[in-house]
């Protein structure tokens, strides 16, 4: 059933994954209803649901536009099913800003495969990239995805090697300017996301450990099959599906540096094991096979949500 409805690009595809999104966004968001009463805090959490929502069809648009997929959206449906299994992602304004920032500078470097308009294409993921870091400071190791890409199509001008760092003196001088101009609290944020830990005993209940056991597996048997599928794969097409796979790893590298542990960390790697889980799913010619591997993560992922409420 549920194969068979997300196997194909339609607009009820569409309005369902939305209403998953706004579902399970207040859902959770009403576990505490303090922030009702002030009307600053409630454009807030419309802004972010309006952020996830555009991240979610924004993970849609990087599969379908580069090809990474078939016409469907699996991708966008399992993205959407991990935020429910972390739904402390739902209301971590930092992480939810940076991860989408990371999925725009994502978008412009796969699409760099097709060596059109290269150089603006290297500048804008290199900004939002360490536009990222002033929201999640190690977002800004996803830089060495830039130098990934430029390894793999544009190697041989110089100049696209210096391209990184005109960004990196764009985005710091607009960070300088915001600093200068709302208070120095923003530099002491900046400063505390740089320290780093490898404590990861920081679950606040028993369903966060299972949910980050869980994930982990999944991401482990995707991650897999997407190597394993890769010598299959149009040869145009292989270092589009290196970057995703670079992506999810420098998405885990984020979670394990950084301090202050939460799930909500794993953001970083949502897309890319999206994309990669869209992959092994679409190839499975066994109809029942695409069935089970979607309603388990379905329940896993509704399970795990209902009981963190």
């Amino acid at each position: 059933m549920l194969a068979s409805v997300f196997n194909k690009s339609k607009p009820i595809n569409y309005a369902l994954i939305g209403v998953l999104i706004t579902l399970f966004y207040f859902l959770y968001l009403f576990k505490d209803t303090y922030w009702v009463e002030y009307f600053s805090l409630i454009l807030q959490k419309v802004g972010l649901y309006l952020l996830l929502a555009f991240s979610v069809f924004l993970v849609n648009f990087i599969t379908r536009k580069n090809s990474l997929s078939r016409d469907n959206t699996y991708a966008m449906f399992l993205f959407t099913m991990f935020l429910v299994l972390f739904p402390t992602i739902l209301v971590n304004t930092k992480i939810i800003v940076a991860n989408f920032f990371l999925l725009l500078a994502l978008r412009r470097l796969i699409s760099l495969q097709s060596l059109i308009t290269p150089k603006e294409k290297i500048f804008d993921a290199s900004f939002w990239i360490f536009v990222a870091s002033f929201f999640h400071f190690w977002c800004i190791i996803y830089i060495l995805l830039v130098f990934i890409s430029i390894v793999f199509h544009v190697s041989r001008d110089y100049r696209n090697w210096i391209i990184p760092f005109i960004a990196f003196f764009s985005a710091t001088t607009l960070y300088v300017l915001t600093v200068l101009l709302f208070g120095n609290d923003l530099f002491y944020d900046l400063y505390a996301d740089m320290q780093t830990s490898f404590d990861f005993t920081y679950f606040e209940n028993i369903y966060q450990n299972i949910a980050l056991a869980l994930f982990s597996s999944i991401a482990v048997f995707f991650v897999v099959a997407q190597v394993a599928m890769l010598s299959g794969k149009p040869i145009n097409l292989h270092s589009s599906y290196k970057k995703v796979i670079f992506s999810f790893l420098i998405g885990v590298s984020i979670y394990v540096l950084s301090a202050n542990k939460n799930n909500s960390f794993l953001a970083f790697t949502f897309a890319p094991l999206a994309i990669m889980g869209a992959n092994f799913i679409e190839s499975q010619k066994v109809k029942w096979i695409r069935e089970s591997i979607l309603i388990l993560i379905v329940l896993i992922s509704i399970g795990l949500f209902l009981a963190q409420l």
